[in-house]
């Protein structure tokens, strides 16, 4: 007869090896197969404000997620773009988080709201038009110019993140 232990540890070892394998991807599996591009503009920033680069840097995260993580391919042409996304900087806040004790923020909080719509050319309607939202924090007495660029990368990524998790929550 075998002992308890044994089995119990033969099979977290098993478990461990073989957890490596598996791998959780969206890499183009459950994409339509007539969907092989997808055009991204820059946004526009009619936020009134934060940073003079963000429609770039969004940009470039949506970039990242919708390329690099599925086996679409980036097209500079709406026109021969199986999919679309376009969409607006619509609002961006940089506020007190945080409050020390001499009662100033120690921390701030950037929020970026961003509406946005995703289209495949194929269909009349939008498979979605709504906006979405992300935030990050930041020190304002140690780092307050490099801390806000920070916190609008984890704001961007966020957004970018839920915008890519939407499109292909479909697929």
């Amino acid at each position: 007869m075998i002992p308890y232990k044994s089995i119990i540890l033969s099979s977290v070892l098993l478990l461990l090896l073989t957890a490596g394998c598996f791998n959780y991807s969206f890499t183009g599996t459950s994409i339509p197969s007539d969907v092989d591009t997808i055009y991204i503009p820059f946004f526009e920033d009619r936020s009134d404000g934060g940073i003079g680069d963000i429609s770039d840097r969004l940009n470039r995260s949506l970039v990242r997620r919708f390329v690099e993580q599925s086996r679409l391919s980036l097209t500079s042409d709406e026109d021969s773009a199986d999919a679309v996304i376009t969409g607006l900087i619509v609002n961006y806040q940089n506020r007190p988080f945080s409050v020390g004790g001499d009662e100033r923020a120690n921390l701030n909080q950037v929020s970026i709201t961003v509406q946005a719509r995703f289209k495949y050319q194929r269909d009349d309607e939008p498979l979605w038009d709504k906006s979405f939202s992300g935030s990050g924090t930041y020190d304002v007495i140690e780092n307050p110019v490099d801390g806000e660029v920070s916190a609008v990368e984890e704001a961007l990524e966020q957004i970018a993140n839920n915008m890519f998790n939407d499109a292909v929550g479909d697929w």
